[in-house]
């Protein structure tokens, strides 16, 4: 099993906020009063307080109460729609703004601004054809590309992504980020060369030195390291993420539930994402997990702003599951299996539930869900991977058959290993320390992906009691 780390989001983060400053605008535009009867004055001034002060709770409940009355009024259902979008309730916020297109079909940024909401609610070929609607635009043709190649990168569809990017300014930081997100998801893509991480990350490296520091491109520079095994300089980064997020914002109640202090949840507020603390802490915990910390990856996880289970992002929620699978087991299936059903999900997750239900036992389960998510198989599981679970459910039913399973499995990890030997040999011999540097990582990757194989094989004839044969295949 393997921990989740939110992918790079950089600029295609900058679609939305822009959108959003000016839905704002608009509404403050496009009328002084809230509809029939109330003009400008108290309401409006305590409204706009609320959302210059980030309490967009409080201001949807006022601005609620405003739209039941004036269900005509534009300003309101502007600012409803802001808030909804900043407090991440994008469901409503793609309801709202869906109203406001359809009420004032001359407005193209409600158009943009309910293509925007569709795409972070994840309702990706939704949002697609409702980017068709606003193409024409002028003055939104950058937003607007820059919305259709986030769509796009969310999709896999990473060709299409880069051509759309090449239409933005180049010089621009947020089309250095979107570049540098597009390297990075090819670069960890199978059979990617290892230098095309590197390159990644100094394109993120690039745009924060022209845009200055930005938590988000911190953490991209940090996973970059990660993916790349270069622990230290990863955990460099995000102790800084973390210093200026408890530094700058003591409300987010950093570290409270590690020291057992009981606090109201932080919300998903927009100060949050751009601390960019809730990815720090995911990556933090990842790396600690990887090295064997797990008290040290399970503080990772409880320092992160506190947050009520239904708030939690995909990947956080993944990896609290993950790391209480030895105490909570039932729990961390029921999040697993939820993550399963509401997609977008991270792609980590459905290979981790089926590992899972293996290690804990439960194959009827593993086999149920497997049969039920064939699409999933094919996306989210390697051949091998697929290969090794299809051998270890098998085991119950037919363990003459899951051993050849596994043998055969194990002759192809076992000609790979030879393989790599005869890389690392040659290697040595040119006395290239690059290459006997990669060689030896990939050799120790193989290991692991072996070791698995062998044992799952070892242990069909350790049930039977058959310990020579046990003895026998460990030779």
């Amino acid at each position: 099993t393997g921990m989740a780390m939110p992918l790079p989001t950089g600029g295609q983060r900058t679609a939305a906020g822009t959108a959003m400053r000016t839905a704002m605008g608009t509404a403050m535009g496009s009328g002084d009063a809230f509809g029939g009867g109330i003009r400008e004055g108290k309401y409006t001034e305590q409204i706009y307080s609320m959302i210059r002060d980030g309490k967009y709770h409080d201001a949807i409940a006022v601005l609620s109460g405003k739209a039941l009355e004036f269900p005509n009024s534009r300003a309101a259902a502007s600012l409803l729609g802001f808030c909804y979008y900043h407090i991440g309730d994008f469901a409503n916020a793609v309801l709202t703004y869906e109203r406001l297109k359809n009420s004032c079909p001359d407005v193209d940024e409600y158009k943009l601004y309910f293509a925007q909401s569709l795409f972070k609610a994840g309702l990706y070929e939704p949002a697609l054809k409702a980017c068709e609607n606003v193409a024409d635009s002028t003055e939104l043709s950058g937003r607007v590309l820059s919305l259709q190649a986030a769509i796009k990168y969310e999709l896999d569809d990473l060709l299409d992504a880069k051509a759309l990017i090449e239409q933005c300014p180049p010089d621009e930081a947020d089309t250095l980020v979107n570049q540098a997100c597009v390297m990075y998801k090819e670069a960890t893509q199978a059979g990617a060369e290892p230098p095309m991480l590197e390159k990644a990350r100094l394109k993120f490296q690039e745009a924060m030195n022209q845009a200055g520091f930005q938590a988000e491109l911190a953490y991209a520079i940090g996973l970059c390291y990660y993916q790349q095994r270069q622990y230290g300089p990863a955990l460099k980064h995000i102790a800084e993420i973390i210093e200026r997020g408890v530094r700058e914002h003591p409300e987010l109640s950093v570290g409270s539930q590690t020291e057992g202090v009981d606090v109201r949840s932080v919300g998903n507020s927009n100060v949050l994402k751009e601390t960019a603390l809730i990815e720090a802490f995911n990556l933090k915990a990842a790396i600690e997990y990887l090295m064997k910390n797990y008290e040290a990856a399970q503080e990772a996880l409880s320092d992160m702003p506190p947050r009520s289970d239904d708030e939690l992002d995909p990947v956080s929620l993944h990896n609290a599951a993950l790391m209480r699978m030895e105490t909570e087991p039932a729990s961390g299936f029921r999040k697993l299996n939820f993550l399963i059903n509401n997609p977008p999900f991270p792609p980590e997750t459905f290979a981790n539930l089926m590992l899972l239900y293996c290690k804990h036992q439960y194959y009827d389960l593993a086999a149920d869900v497997l049969a039920e998510n064939a699409h999933l198989t094919y996306k989210f599981l390697s051949s091998e991977l697929y290969e090794f679970l299809d051998a270890t459910l098998m085991v119950q039913t037919a363990p003459e058959e899951a051993y050849r399973k596994f043998d055969d499995l194990s002759k192809k990890h076992i000609d790979s290993l030879r393989g790599l030997t005869k890389s690392i040999q040659d290697a040595r011999l040119q006395r290239d320390n690059d290459m006997i540097k990669r060689s030896l990582k990939h050799y120790d990757e193989a290991l692991e992906r072996y070791i698995p194989v062998l044992m799952a094989q070892a242990k069909i004839y350790w049930d039977r009691d058959h310990y020579p044969m046990v003895e026998r295949i460990f030779r």
